[in-house]
């Protein structure tokens, strides 16, 4: 019992006792489940809404009251204020999802349970959810009547295999090899043979469900498919909720936060893209909604479909081939596509050492004759930089001044199109000044290079060259700055598709997923950065983002052979020779994931071993480390269950270990037992809430599982 639920008067005995899940403060100490009273039994799953404090709220009865529950209370207990009965309860399965989110990922079940609900919900009481639900539904629009085009021999290969086996499946294959045609066609089959039966088709990033939406409601009716993601107003993720939450809706199309959705009848779970990192939360609940996706297709019966060509090397492992010395193989069954659609051939890697190109040189000239040529032809060419803005610092020439931001330990980046210094972690911004401020001197520089810098250099280098209507190149660039406003990356992508755009420069989420008819050329201006960094993930990351940003060029066939070209991939590098370049300039997955993993294996890394983060955030450096110093001394002094088995390393600052005035600091758990990881971290939450206590510094403090940066 806790103090929320006390309420003065007695309770009449013959109410029944529920328990309900609600939104309670992170960290606060406060029980999973508030015990209420209500008028009636209500099943477990139904909404309704909750006095908690002085305040009204959303909460789910969770499960029947505990037994010996039907006599008088100790306290009274506050009564349920509303049910939602316009909405059916959420099912057995959706509240066994959420239970084991929160308790993998050492958060309040509550916490989980209503972040998994569209937002707008929190909101309504029960007339006005009744208005909600009266409105009419629009009218059904049939599928488009095309004809399916013929499967090349590996799609039908792998979709057979899909259909026939339970999984779950990692369906390896090159860009370009179709693998959303096989999506298409296992949806297809599966909701055909169940009238009932739902999917959850699930893509990285925001603009990448569009295009995909697009092909989904081609092939199934308007009616049939909605959409689940941050980008869409309140209403609309209520609507695309209830949608899925009825049976309405055969298919759900979304982000991350889709794993959640309510699919009663779930038959298939497609995770494209799956070793994308944008599949972990970074805020809250910290999850993985492709393990999620995992294990909810164990849990509820449904196949599971993981696709990339460039798998995460945890899938990649975990998709392995019996062999002598392991006979039981991975838990995953591997399907290979290894042929582009159409026989297109990969690109062509083509690596130019900049150590033999003049100093300074941004574009060296056997690439901008290569830009140019594309140009004239009418192709189109797509150059990829990592780095926004038009320069990661300003600096004084004289005293070294450089624009650092006062609120973070991270420089401010100049932006050129309007003048300002801005902060990407905090988004502190100010007015470029006019002279140092540290000394007067108007000798201010930039030091590096961001796509604006990129975009304006390539617009004058190309400025003389004409496209074959003699009409001026067009230079287009496409990162978070210039797609902030509604439809701005919708508008961007289908003048791509349109032609009217000759070089596309952009940061990673123009590498991915998109299908660029007419790009033919590829260039990585200055990959060399995460070559060296500190994050023993960096290699797979940047392999995985070059063999993307490949896949983006010489993706028609018909196109290429039209106009006597053949596609390209360039890359810019002080070491050519690195062994990531070397597999890329072959496409060889399979031998860079070789060589990493035995790395891993022989340093203990995942997916060898398992990992938490416990980070603290605290007015000072000292007392962030000094909390996580007493929480480690605790667990090892309480002998927590599994603490043998894991190693606690000492608490250390994060790279950026000041932001928006916050010092932060991480400590690394590590173990080769998933278990002793679990059942220690489960333990610690008690010791944790109690050093809180002691340390009055501290602003917040987390536990990130599986954390995919360090």
């Amino acid at each position: 019992m806790n103090d929320l639920d006390a309420l003065p008067g007695p309770v009449p005995t013959t109410d029944c006792i529920v328990r309900v899940a609600v939104h309670t403060p992170a960290h606060s100490g406060v029980d999973e489940l508030l015990s209420y009273a209500s008028a009636q039994p209500l099943a477990p799953g139904t909404l309704v809404r909750v006095p908690l404090g002085r305040r009204e709220v959303l909460g789910i009865v969770w499960d029947e009251a505990p037994e010996g529950a039907g006599a008088a209370p100790a306290v009274a207990l506050k009564p349920i204020t509303a049910v939602l009965d316009g909405i059916a309860p959420l099912d057995a399965s959706w509240r066994r999802l959420v239970a084991f989110a929160a308790r993998y990922y050492q958060r309040s079940l509550g916490e989980v349970a209503l972040a998994a609900l569209p937002p707008q919900l929190r909101d309504l009481g029960p007339e006005q959810l009744a208005r909600r639900l009266r409105r009419p539904a629009a009218p059904p629009v049939a599928p488009e009547t095309t004809d399916l085009i013929a499967l090349s021999a590996e799609q039908e290969s792998a979709k057979a295999e899909i259909l026939a086996k339970p999984g779950p499946f990692l369906l390896f294959g090159s860009t370009g090899s179709g693998k959303t045609e096989v999506y298409l066609r296992c949806v297809q089959e599966l909701l055909a043979q169940n009238g009932a039966a739902q999917a959850l088709v699930m893509v990285p990033e925001i603009n990448l469900t569009p295009q995909l939406e697009e092909r989904f409601t081609a092939r199934f009716g308007a009616a049939a498919v909605v959409s689940l993601h941050s980008g869409m107003t309140h209403p609309q993720r209520l609507k695309s909720w209830l949608a899925a939450h009825s049976g309405q809706a055969r298919i759900v199309l979304g982000t991350r936060m889709a794993v959640f959705a309510s699919l009663p009848q779930l038959a298939l779970i497609v995770v494209d893209e799956e070793h994308d990192p944008s599949y972990k939360q970074q805020e809250g609940a910290r999850y993985s909604a492709r393990d999620l996706a995992l294990w909810r297709g164990r849990e509820q019966g449904a196949r599971v479909v993981l696709g990339s060509a460039t798998p995460s090397l945890e899938s990649w492992h975990a998709s392995r081939p019996p062999t002598p010395e392991d006979p039981a193989g991975g838990r995953y069954q591997r399907l290979c596509m290894p042929s582009r659609i159409g026989a297109a051939p990969l690109a062509r890697v083509r690596r130019v050492d900049m150590g033999h190109q003049p100093r300074g040189t941004v574009f060296s000239a056997p690439l901008l004759a290569a830009l140019q040529e594309r140009v004239a032809r009418g192709e189109q060419s797509l150059v990829l930089l990592n780095r926004r803005g038009y320069a990661p610092v300003l600096h004084c020439q004289d005293c070294g001044w450089k624009s650092d931001c006062p609120h973070c330990s991270a420089h401010q980046v100049f932006h050129k199109t309007d003048r300002t210094l801005r902060c990407h972690h905090c988004g502190a911004a100010q007015r470029v000044p006019r002279a140092c401020p540290a000394c007067g001197s108007p000798d201010i520089a930039t030091l590096g290079r961001g796509t604006e810098q990129l975009e304006e250099q390539l617009a004058s280098l190309l400025a003389g060259v004409q496209r074959p209507d003699g009409t001026p190149v067009c230079v287009v660039r496409i990162d978070a700055d210039t797609t902030r406003a509604k439809g701005a990356l919708q508008s961007q992508l289908a003048q791509v598709h349109a032609g009217t755009v000759d070089v596309l420069v952009g940061t990673q989420m123009i590498a991915k997923g998109h299908d660029f008819r007419r790009v033919t050329l590829v260039a990585a201006v200055q990959p060399d950065g995460a070559l060296f960094s500190s994050d023993f993930r960096a290699p797979e990351r940047l392999f995985a983002l070059l063999e993307q940003a490949a896949g983006r060029a010489g993706r028609d066939a018909a196109y290429l052979a039209a106009q006597g070209t053949q596609c390209e991939m360039w890359v810019q590098t002080a070491h050519p020779q690195h062994a990531v370049y070397e597999a890329l300039r072959t496409h060889d997955y399979a031998a860079f994931a070789a060589q990493q993993l035995r790395e891993r294996h022989e340093a203990g890394l995942p997916p060898f071993a398992y990992q938490a983060l416990v980070r603290a955030d605290a007015r000072t450096q000292e007392a962030a480390q000094a909390f996580l110093q007493a929480a480690r001394q605790a667990a090892q002094d309480a002998a927590l269950p599994g603490v043998e088995q894991v190693t606690l390393y000492p608490p250390v600052p994060l790279a950026v270990q000041r932001v928006a005035q916050v010092e932060r600091a991480q400590m690394l758990l590590e173990s080769p037992s998933r278990a002793a990881l679990q059942r220690l971290l489960a333990a610690w939450q008690p010791l944790l809430h109690a050093e809180r206590r002691q340390h009055k510094g501290l602003i917040r403090w987390l536990v990130d599982v599986d954390p995919l940066a360090i």
